[in-house]
């Protein structure tokens, strides 16, 4: 929809005002459009909250019998209530959703993908108050005799690209004398281990302690300390999303229905 030059032709004036707002039309609806949540926040589109995810991430959010289920669908189901919305989940590579890029181009108003905040994060984009606790784990085959990343020393440490415990894994590498193996996601890392292609891998305990719940040929032999803590993020400077996202979390742990979702996906009320 190219604009011509009209200064000679003054006839087309009205043609080109028709043309510049078809123009305006088009660009509007390649993005849906917006709307407004209770209380007048902005969201990307009416009706929908929209989030960012990295599946699979069980429990948190993965897929399961055509379904997209988890503790943290669930709770972003109930914050989008909260606000008079319903959620809209998208699924894109973790990358983007860190980096930032995936908020500050608007895809999507709010990303929860179980993602711990960290200050490079921080520098990317805004977080929600924390909503869950996590630490790093090790998972290993049975017999494997690997207790601590010093009994891995010439051996390989599969990790999830992205993650923090990439970052942990590569904090502590040159100490322990292991490879680090990147994997795209959660259930190639895992499925590694299970193979033999890593020797062990390393990750947030919750999802780890899942995956052994259904696979009894492998287990978490250490946990390691590092004050992870998950929270919901939003666009850089995304103050009244920020502040109405805080307000749901807030009233639904006041509620209680915040220890509903967590004993649904965990089994146990939150310490």
């Amino acid at each position: 929809m190219a604009r011509r030059r009209t200064l000679r032709a003054l006839a087309l004036l009205p043609v080109l005002a028709l043309a510049t707002a078809a123009a305006a039309g088009c660009a509007e609806s390649t993005t849906g459009g917006g709307g407004t949540a209770d209380g007048g926040v902005e969201v990307i589109k009416p009706g929908l909250l929209t989030t960012c995810t990295h599946m699979d991430y069980k429990p948190f959010q993965f897929h399961d019998q055509g379904k997209i289920v988890g503790f943290d669908v669930d709770l972003v189901d109930a914050i989008a209530k909260d606000m008079g919305l319903k959620q809209d989940i998208v699924d894109t590579p973790f990358e983007g959703i860190q980096s930032g890029e995936d908020l500050n181009t608007r895809r999507c108003d709010v990303a929860a993908a179980a993602m711990s905040i960290t200050p490079t994060r921080q520098q990317n984009f805004d977080f929600s108050d924390p909503y869950f606790e996590a630490t790093q784990a090790l998972l290993v085959k049975k017999d494997a005799n690997i207790r601590s990343l010093a009994d891995l020393r010439g051996k390989k440490l599969g990790v999830q690209l992205s993650t923090t415990g990439e970052q942990y894994a590569n904090d502590n590498k040159a100490a322990n004398g292991y490879d680090v193996v990147q994997f795209e996601d959660l259930p190639l890392s895992v499925t590694a281990v299970q193979t033999g292609q890593v020797d062990a891998a390393v990750n947030d305990n919750s999802v780890l302690a899942d995956f052994v719940k259904n696979n009894p040929e492998v287990e978490i032999t250490t946990e390691f300390t590092t004050g992870d803590q998950y929270g919901i993020g939003m666009a850089k400077g995304n103050t009244a999303l920020k502040e109405r996202v805080n307000a749901a979390l807030k009233k639904l742990k006041d509620n209680g229905e915040y220890d509903k979702i967590y004993e649904k996906w965990f089994g146990k009320k939150p310490q």
